[in-house]
């Protein structure tokens, strides 16, 4: 798009576009997928420290009753273990700029929901504030404005 200014005689002379502002720009969703990384990795650690807590202190989460998704802690420890490693690996290359990333980092996203709604008794804010993040998450990676490779 370019920008107009007027001559003597009245007629507009186009002025070419500053770099960056033109319409082949991805928006301000652009900056969300560089968020999304973050978020991927700061999600990573904080599910490895979880992850770690359930491992290694069963007494830090509060035990459920019959719940229909129940596993013992260490069974739910490993799985965010295992869990936030990859996003965080995933978040490192959503950051780098690796296309790869933003389609294993929707997928990642999709599993951290899934996992946090199965955790729900043992931590409900915690999860519920999870699952918030990772649909923003899966929203910035799948936006087409931003092009495979932002």
């Amino acid at each position: 798009m370019a920008h107009q200014t007027a001559t003597p005689s009245g007629a507009p002379t186009p002025r070419p576009a500053r770099p960056g502002r033109g319409h082949d720009t991805p928006g301000w969703t652009g900056g969300g997928v560089v968020f999304a990384g973050v978020l991927l990795f700061v999600d990573g650690v904080l599910a490895v420290l979880n992850g770690i807590g359930a491992i290694a202190n069963g007494d830090v989460y509060q035990g459920v009753g019959d719940y229909t998704f129940r596993f013992d802690l260490t069974s739910w420890g490993w799985i965010h273990l295992i869990l936030g490693v990859i996003l965080l690996c995933t978040g490192v290359g959503i950051l780098g700029g690796h296309a790869w990333a933003r389609y294993v980092g929707i997928a990642m996203a999709a599993l951290s929901i899934i996992a946090n709604f199965m955790w729900l008794p043992y931590q409900p804010l915690w999860a519920v504030v999870v699952i918030a993040i990772d649909l923003f998450v899966i929203w910035a990676l799948a936006d087409d404005r931003t092009g495979p490779a932002a």
